[in-house]
């Protein structure tokens, strides 16, 4: 299979990209290691817009240079933000604190303030059963027929158990609403 590229042209898009890596690098201090990625991540935007490339309009240096230009620029706009979010050095969560007999980073956060509780996931186990067990003592103050209803609206809204057949819609708000007041006077408040 024939390259579309020329073995020229190549050099010239590799130089490009060395030249345009080496800026990026020096510019946001960056380590010689992630050199080879920078570049990579250069070349391989350079050669998907290759197919605009005109050769009446500049050299495939040019074109090149600009485009890499660009794409540097998203490149430094992207570092920099992680940056902000960051600092400039990520430090790991199971980093040992000095003077701490054994104490990590992760220690210093509480469930509260984790990933779960930012995605609004319950944190506090105690807490959870303590509600879970309120629920349960809730619903043992129903009625069987309340019961069987809150249950079966845990699977289906009031639409569907109408089309189903188990009363009027009128009735089955009724309901609701008075398995709502028993919950209350049982010390559940709504969620």
């Amino acid at each position: 299979m024939q390259s579309p590229i020329s073995r020229a042209d190549l050099q010239t898009l590799l130089h490009e990209a060395d030249a345009a890596a080496r800026r990026l690098i020096r510019k946001l201090r960056l380590s010689k290691d992630d050199l080879a990625d920078v570049r990579q991540e250069l070349l391989v935007d350079v050669i998907a817009r290759l197919p605009a490339f005109d050769p009446k309009r500049g050299s495939l240096g040019a074109f090149a240079g600009i485009v890499m230009a660009n794409r540097a620029a998203r490149v430094a706009h992207k570092v920099k933000r992680e940056r902000r979010l960051y600092g400039a050095v990520p430090t790991s969560l199971d980093e040992t604190l000095p003077d701490s007999d054994g104490a990590t980073r992760g220690d210093l956060f509480s469930e509260g303030e984790g990933l779960s509780a930012y995605f609004g996931q319950p944190v506090d186990a105690f807490a959870e059963v303590e509600r879970r067990l309120d629920v349960e003592r809730g619903l043992g103050t129903l009625d069987p027929d309340d019961a069987r209803l809150s249950a079966a609206l845990s699977q289906s809204n009031i639409d569907e158990l109408v089309d189903r057949g188990h009363a009027a819609r009128s009735s089955l708000y009724r309901r609701v609403k008075n398995i709502r007041l028993a919950l209350l006077a049982a010390g559940l408040k709504a969620a």
